[in-house]
This record gives C-alpha cells, structure tokens and sequence, in this order.
C-alpha cells in the first residue's frame, strides 16, 4: 500500500550543523515557520529549558514559512526539504549599576576578551602570555592555557563552541579544545608580525566549523584550516597593517588598515 503525503505538507528533515538528522523525516505544515520550528527541536532534544535555534535551507537563514519559501525559490513539495538548526545564546539583560563580579587570575594586562556563543564560558588572553577560560555561571577559573611565548591579543572562539584560536604579539596562533584547556597541534606560523584580529567562517556557511581568517601588522589577512593545520590561503592586498577582520555572513571577508 503507497502511504502518500498529507496535502499541503513539506516533507522536512531536520539536522544540526554537522548533518546529523534529528530524529526522522516529517510532514509540516506550509504555514510552519521558525517559531513552530523552535518548539519542534526543543520536544525532540527534550530541553528542560525550552532555548532559541535560528534554521537555514541552503546556507539561507529561513524567516517566513516554509510554504512562502518554497514559492518564492521554486523548490518542488515532492523533494526532502533539509533544514538545518542551530542553537542561539541566550542574553539576560539586566540594569548595569555596579560591579557584579571581579573574577582574578592574570598576572598581567587584560589584552582581549571574548564570550562563548553560547553564553556559557569567557575566554581571554592578557600580557602574561596566557589564555583563561572561565565559568560565567560560577564566576570561577576553569582553564589556563600556556604556550603563547609573548603577549595574547586575540582570542576568538568558534561558532559551534568547540574552538578557541587565540593570536600573540609573535604572530604565532594557536587553537585550543575549550572543554581541555589544551592546545591542539602546534602553534599555526605564516605572520611576519602581530596579530590584529581573528574572525571564524559563519556555521552556515561552513558546517563544521574549521576555518577562521587572521589579520595581522604584516598587512596579510590569512585563511587557516584547523583539520589541515595550515594557512589554505593567503589575502594579501594590503600595503599596510590590517587592523581589524570580519567573516561576513554573505561569505565575503572584509578588512580594515591603517593609514
């Protein structure tokens, strides 16, 4: 017997970034939209705490219903609709009228900072040549990460959580397992100078996360692959230092110089 899809249904399978399906193939409603979404992957991963995702169909964020999209890029009900679900930080907002929380550990200056996307963890790199991981929830240390031979200056984490790249004064960079505190391979080696800025690829448009682009005093802005351990492609346009670097979510890359 030919079990035949209810009418006006998209048939949908929803991954995470990595393609791991979430549970089977399902038939949605054309009015489903990202709001029905969240509350579909929510039930399924059983969260206690119901958390935001945000989709995308072909590297393309979905803000309308599924039907709308369909129309609008053509694509045939008949075919499995892959929709790809990724998990968004959650941001308490509260009034700032004092100092929550001094939380020590560095031996020198503070160079650079950066949250995890998730909101769970603080990364930050400082004179003593150091990176420290610590715990927002707790306010307590986790990890001190040592290898760095000069000053940290940036620290950037990966969009999936699973990646710390930090950049020295040296221009050495180095990649870090957050849930360790241990380095990962050796120091990546290409910049003739200082690291200015670091920026990952955007999860959408490359799933699993494994790129990020450097900026540096040296005027290169370079490409890193974390699988290959190596620089995969050198941007170097610029006549004087790159100051500042952005992975753009159209999947240009887009940098700043001095003057």
């Amino acid at each position: 017997m030919e079990v035949k899809a209810p009418e006006h249904n998209v048939m949908c399978l929803l991954t995470d970034p990595e393609g791991t399906p979430l549970g089977p193939t399902m038939y949605l409603p054309q009015n489903t939209g990202p709001p029905q979404l969240q509350q579909i992957v929510n039930q399924l991963l059983k969260n206690e705490e119901k958390l935001p995702y945000a989709f995308y169909i072909s590297d393309h964020e979905l803000l309308v219903p599924l039907g709308t999209y369909l129309e609008k890029n053509k694509v045939s009900v008949e075919k499995v609709l892959s929709i790809v679900y990724q998990p968004q930080a959650i941001f308490r907002i509260r009034p700032v009228s004092r100092c929550s929380a001094t939380i020590a550990g560095h031996t020198e200056s503070v160079l650079s900072v950066a949250f995890s996307p998730d909101g769970q963890q603080l990364a930050s790199g400082s004179g003593d040549t150091t990176v420290r991981l610590w715990d927002l929830g707790t306010q307590t240390p986790l990890y001190t990460c040592t290898g760095h031979k000069n000053w940290v200056l940036c620290v950037a984490w990966s969009p999936d959580c699973k990646h710390i790249v930090s950049g020295s004064k040296a221009g050495e960079l180095q990649c870090w397992d957050p849930q360790t505190g241990k380095a990962l391979g050796n120091p990546l080696n290409g910049h003739k100078k200082y690291i200015t800025g670091i920026s990952w690829e955007p999860v959408h448009l490359g799933a699993p996360c494994r790129r990020f682009v450097s900026a540096s005093k040296d005027g290169d802005a370079r490409i890193w692959d974390i699988t290959l351990k190596k620089c995969v492609i050198c941007l170097s346009g610029h006549t004087l230092a790159v100051t500042c670097v952005k992975w753009g979510g159209d999947g240009m890359i887009y940098t700043g110089y001095t003057l």
